[in-house]
């Protein structure tokens, strides 16, 4: 189907289904789906990948499996070389995915890494398809040293209810090229990354088709609810019916629709800014401030080494593509390279000793507090490595030390609930007038999490009183998504209990694609002076009982983001809260945004959306419309506050 084609038919697309609720059919899918559709039948059915090996545990794949485990990194990261047969490469892939696909709350964890060199071919490309809990990357210093003539995929999943892309969450590809080649109708158009919140795309370069961001080749609709793409270049990006998308510092070749709320920092080719009477563009012309994660590679003499991307402010484009991108290397030497059966005191000896942290693939239960201490620590983890605490315990903290860099993590709450699953910097009280005693590091290197993710309930029945704490200044938070489950295990008002997902108490701290969902209280508090926040996604809680249970003073529910009232300085833009109040329909929120009416304080692009059960009566403030089951999925705009 031509460009033009695909424009006009992804206008029609979703413009209320929440991301999490394939399980919950009723009402407000029923209601919607007499009036959603997409017309692209004509694409084609997608493609079966066959399968082989043992699909029931860590070896997954009959490819010479020892020849795909590297010692260092364990069982569960496979490194593949171009001089490997197409074929068995593709074996060992369709192995994990067979796995993972619909694995959602699963402790298998997977990197599928490609040493630098060309895979597959126009005649015989390689097809991966990127389930859960699997990271695809390249180990070259540039995506460009890694080159897959094939796909890398993320499409919707099917069942007898429909296919959507809602729960395609924890996955991630990243610095390589897509080459886009291969598959039959409509897979050969693009290449697919159909994918929810905490599956970024970085580093990434596609060329030779399309990227679609919805899959529309599967029957059915198409909904899909992402998203982060840093540090990337593209081909025409086909957006469609994602309801809410972040791009930050990359290079398009065009983009196509979009459904409320997406957001543009320091891209080249995105779309001009134009937000309201229906439109979802906000477009910046320079991202404030960014830090791109660290990635491992292989040097010239084939020894891994971990790249440190240098911190940027104001920046445009790429890192990348007009030469090395800034930064330094650390040696693979220089890491503890950490396993799932390490112990935590194991990992805090390693840490007190001066190491970095690689944590490979899998699940580590800690029993005690990971703690950094040393400036410019690096915490990396492949395949998603995520952490559990054991006995209510905080499972990692940072000392008041600048330039640590957390990322590729999960912080899953334990069954005893744990005051923080984060904390950055050590907490320090504000006086009376907003202030408080703390160090200037105002010319340090900014501490920076990227991809860190926080679940509560889920996997399991857990609590935690607060995901997230920031205290240090000038922090830059990039992609974390922080979601209190409504659907898995372990799931109700009474049982995974979490009051807020994120606290900010430190200066100039920057959100770059800030996703928190579900929380039981105010669900972002921010106190800190001067931060800034592109992009944020919330939605209120489902399983509230009842308005009783879910009001403090005066004000009905809780704010999705909450400014502090002593706060002078803060902006944001790109900001949407939703509501879905499926067990009690009635309650009401009063606003989906409260901040103090001072001249330094300014919010732009906000909207609010009920999905079908519930109503918030103010976007910000009291200012903004009501939105009800009246208009499902209709959203209620203020460009600008005040």
């Amino acid at each position: 189907m031509n460009q033009s084609s695909l424009t006009t038919t992804a206008l029609t697309a979703e413009r209320a289904l929440d991301h999490e609720d394939r399980n919950n059919t009723t009402g407000r899918r029923l209601s919607l789906l007499t009036s959603l559709t997409l017309l692209l039948a004509a694409c084609g059915q997608q493609s079966t990948i066959l399968t082989t090996g043992n699909t029931t545990g860590p070896g997954v794949g009959t490819l010479s499996t020892q020849r795909l485990r590297v010692a260092d990194l364990g069982p569960n990261v496979k490194v593949f070389d171009p001089s490997m047969p197409v074929a068995d490469i593709q074996a060992a892939v369709d192995a994990v995915t067979s796995q993972q696909l619909t694995n959602q709350f699963g402790q298998q964890r997977y990197a599928l890494l490609f040493k630098p060199g060309t895979y597959g071919t126009a005649d015989h490309p390689l097809i991966i398809q990127v389930g859960y809990y699997t990271e695809v990357a390249g180990l070259g210093a540039s995506p460009t040293d890694v080159i897959i003539n094939g796909h890398v995929d993320s499409y919707n999943q099917c069942d007898a209810s429909g296919c959507i892309a809602l729960n395609n969450f924890w996955r991630s590809v990243s610095n390589l090229t897509i080459n886009v080649k291969g598959l039959d109708g409509c897979r050969a158009s693009a290449d697919f990354w159909a994918v929810s919140q905490a599956s970024p795309m970085r580093r990434v370069n596609v060329t030779g088709a399309n990227l679609s961001l919805m899959d529309y080749c599967s029957a059915g609709p198409q909904y899909a609810s992402g998203g982060f793409i840093a540090d990337s270049k593209s081909s025409f990006v086909i957006n469609g019916s994602q309801q809410q998308f972040l791009v930050r510092n990359s290079a398009l070749g065009g983009w196509s629709n979009g459904v409320w709320n997406q957001v543009f920092a320091g891209v080249a080719g995105a779309p001009v800014q134009s937000f309201g009477a229906g439109n979802p563009y906000t477009t910046l012309d320079q991202n404030p401030a960014s830090r791109e994660k660290p990635y491992l590679y292989q040097d010239a003499q084939g020894k891994y080494q971990v790249f440190v991307p240098d911190a940027q402010t104001n920046g445009r484009g790429t890192t990348w593509l007009s030469g090395q991108t800034a930064g330094h290397s650390l040696s693979i030497d220089d890491f503890y390279v950490a396993k799932p059966s390490d112990s935590a005191q194991t990992l805090n000896n390693q840490l007190a000793q001066g190491n970095n942290l690689l944590l490979t693939p899998g699940v580590y239960n800690l029993d005690r507090t990971l703690k950094i201490k040393r400036a410019n620590t690096v915490v990396l983890g492949l395949g998603v490595a995520t952490l559990i605490p054991q006995n209510g315990i905080v499972p990692m903290s940072v000392a008041d030390v600048p330039g640590v860099d957390i990322s590729g993590l999960m912080f899953d709450a334990g069954p005893v609930n744990s005051p923080v699953l984060l904390q950055v910097g050590s907490h320090r009280e504000r006086g009376e007038h907003g202030n408080r005693d703390r160090h200037d590091d105002s010319d340090s290197v900014p501490t920076a999490l990227q991809d860190v993710f926080f679940r509560i309930g889920g996997a399991q029945a857990g609590r935690a009183s607060l995901s997230l704490e920031v205290n240090s200044d000038n922090t830059i938070l990039d992609d974390v998504w922080a979601w209190r489950a409504d659907h898995g295990e372990g799931v109700g008002w009474n049982v995974n209990t979490a009051d807020t997902g994120l606290i900010v108490n430190g200066d100039n701290v920057t959100a770059t694609g800030l996703f928190v969902e579900h929380y039981q209280k105010d669900e972002v508090v921010w106190n800190g002076e001067n931060g800034k926040t592109i992009m944020f996604q919330n939605e209120m809680p489902y399983d509230a009982p009842n308005q009783a249970a879910w009001r403090h003073s005066n004000v009905l529910g809780y704010a999705g983001y909450k400014v502090a009232d002593s706060v002078k300085s803060h902006e944001g833009w790109g900001l949407g809260s939703y509501i879905f109040t499926n067990v009690d329909p009635t309650i009401h929120a009063s606003q989906g945004f409260e901040v103090p009416v001072v001249p330094g304080v300014r919010m732009h692009d906000l909207l609010t959306v009920e999905l079908g059960a519930g109503t918030i009566d103010h976007v910000i403030n009291a200012t903004g419309n009501v939105v009800t089951s009246a208009a499902v999925g209709v959203p209620s705009n203020v460009v600008n506050f005040p």
